[in-house]
């Protein structure tokens, strides 16, 4: 391949997911040539545009711009997601274009920087998000590239230099193993993806590879429980990066770090929930081993607003509450319950789920049952296919039988905003990694509020 700096062309295959559009902005602002294709228009492709990034909507050779018709200064990137069938990548690979997929990229681009790689199953992006601002706010030179949307920048990158980055360790299809990570954490080690592994064990089995990615093993941190060599981390026992004295105060966690090296009190941090008040102390054990001062970390903290569809409150009043988030996981949806009822003990509560990934659903129907069941209201959307076809007597229907509670149904998305209103909890919840976060906008204007 050609060496990125002699490479002016760059055309991204699916260039409206959350990935790859974060890299499609980090080019276009190094004054590449950005071009790209997407099968749907959003408001991330209208972002891009605006930002002046050229992209087509049609799988159609005959639509490719002419800059890039040259594979000798062009890189063609892809995402795993894309389908095998797609004419776009096919045309590219027969004219013998350089194509990488978005893992390798990122590790081409993060091999001469401290690369700060957050990987698990659960939680990286969250985790991304406070890492890059806790580094931005300290000054630090960094650019982060992040799996959703940065309430703090409204984007998915950080950039304000290049001697730190900070890259989401993405597991699925085993793209982490692309990365040359310096300080790396593993959140997770849940079963997922299993439409690509053999089973939990072989999951498991490539993240401890990844791990020993890093030349230096006291550059890990890792959940606590999980068999591996590092540093552990937790909020809720002994470790060698906790939480400590937790409280809740106005609605934000305040508590005290404790690290190998010193005891830092009294932080604040706004995000509901104990998966993020996890999330928050990995971050700063992150940041602080990549030499960030700690005197800087309690304003940077406490100045997180948190990422777009990660409990995000799109009504918040006394009588009504609606949240959206991306749970997509009986683990996520567990943690999602356990943060609401933190802060709403009291209140009964809907849950609006759209499952995604025919496999998912199939390989996790049991947990998903048991993870909705803890609501008062289930409400299921038909399931979102992503990049896979339908397997049989595999959806909703099927799914909604194994939910034990009384109050549940499945609604198509044209019905939802009238069950939404019809529904007699005070705090809705809207979750799913599809395309539910379309209906959300609508229901929350339907309910009679604008975003």
């Amino acid at each position: 391949m050609n060496k990125l700096e002699n490479i002016q062309n760059i055309y991204f295959v699916g260039i409206g997911g959350i990935g790859m559009s974060a890299l499609a902005r980090y080019f276009n602002l190094q004054g590449k040539n950005v071009f790209g294709y997407d099968k749907t228009p959003s408001e991330i492709t209208r972002n891009l545009m605006d930002e002046g990034i050229s992209i087509q909507f049609e799988d159609n050779i005959s639509k490719l711009p002419s800059e890039i018709k040259d594979p000798e200064n062009t890189l063609v990137v892809y995402t795993p997601a894309i389908p095998k069938s797609n004419a776009i990548i096919t045309w590219f690979e027969n004219k013998k274009y350089d194509i990488l997929k978005r893992a390798q990229l990122l590790g081409e681009i993060s091999k001469n920087s401290i690369c700060l790689a957050v990987a698990g199953t659960h939680g990286k992006t969250t985790t991304s998000a406070i890492l890059g601002h806790l580094l931005a706010d300290c000054n630090r030179s960094v650019t982060a590239f992040l799996g959703g949307i940065s309430e703090n920048y409204n984007s998915n990158l950080i950039c304000q230099g290049n001697d730190l980055m900070v890259v989401e360790a993405d597991e699925f299809d085993r793209s982490f193993l692309q990365l040359h990570p310096d300080i790396a954490c593993i959140t997770s080690m849940d079963a997922d993806h299993l439409d690509i592994y053999e089973d939990s064990s072989d999951l498991e089995q490539t993240f401890v590879a990844f791990s020993k990615l890093l030349s230096n093993s006291e550059m890990l941190l890792y959940k606590k429980g999980l068999s591996l060599a590092g540093n552990s981390v937790s909020s809720t026992e002994d470790a060698d990066f906790q939480a400590t004295n937790i409280r809740i105060e106005n609605g934000s966690y305040v508590f005290n770090l404790k690290t190998p090296f010193e005891e830092i009190k009294g932080l604040q941090f706004h995000l509901p929930g104990r998966h993020n008040l996890f999330n928050a102390v990995t971050a700063l054990g992150m940041a602080i081993l990549a030499g960030t001062p700690t005197d800087c970390l309690h304003k940077a903290l406490e100045s997180f607003k948190g990422v777009k569809r990660r409990f995000t409150y799109k009504i918040k009043t006394e009588s009504l509450v609606l949240i959206d988030d991306y749970a997509h996981h009986p683990t996520e949806i567990d943690a999602l319950f356990q943060a609401v009822t933190e802060m709403y003990p009291e209140k009964e509560k809907l849950i609006v789920f759209q499952p995604h990934l025919f496999t998912r659903t199939r390989d996790f129907s049991i947990g998903f049952a048991k993870s909705l069941s803890q609501f008062n209201e289930v409400i299921l959307l038909d399931i979102y296919p992503a990049r896979e076809e339908p397997i049989e007597g595999v959806n909703s229907y099927w799914l909604l039988d194994k939910i034990s509670i009384a109050d549940k149904k499945l609604v198509s998305k044209e019905a939802l905003p009238e069950a939404v209103k019809n529904s007699r909890s005070m705090v809705k919840l809207l979750v799913g990694a599809g395309d539910i976060g379309v209906e959300v906008d609508k229901i929350t204007k339907y309910l009679g509020y604008e975003d």
